[in-house]
């Protein structure tokens, strides 16, 4: 059981990621964070069946990252932070790398003499 939760651990991100690497789930976790939706909701701005949509749902369930609440046939879906904290913690661990990159390319550009073509 442990060895189960540590490998659960991770694969948490790639879940995440995986997820996330679709514009229509990532369209759907936008919705979700003007509140709870339906998935029929979730469906409309996109040309697809309720199934494809409800197999979007699904992706985003396993990653962690929508609770789906079943009331009869109606099935609400909310969002979950947590997953996506973590990813944009992960995400930031790299801030300071890409900021000296940054501040060395910015370096090269205004140390350069000017060129002017005669």
């Amino acid at each position: 059981m442990i060895n189960h939760m540590v490998e659960y651990h991770r694969s948490s991100l790639d879940g995440v990621f995986h997820a996330l690497a679709d514009s229509t789930r990532r369209s759907m976790i936008r919705q979700l964070a003007g509140g709870q939706r339906t998935v029929t909701e979730l469906s409309r701005p996109f040309d697809m069946s309720l199934a494809a949509a409800s197999k979007h749902v699904k992706v985003l369930e396993r990653a962690g990252l929508v609770r789906r609440a079943v009331d009869g046939r109606v099935h609400r879906c909310s969002l979950e932070t947590g997953p996506l904290a973590e990813a944009h913690d992960w995400l930031r661990s790299y801030e300071g790398f890409w900021n000296q990159r940054l501040d060395a390319l910015e370096g090269l550009l205004t140390s350069s003499p000017k060129r002017t073509d005669g």
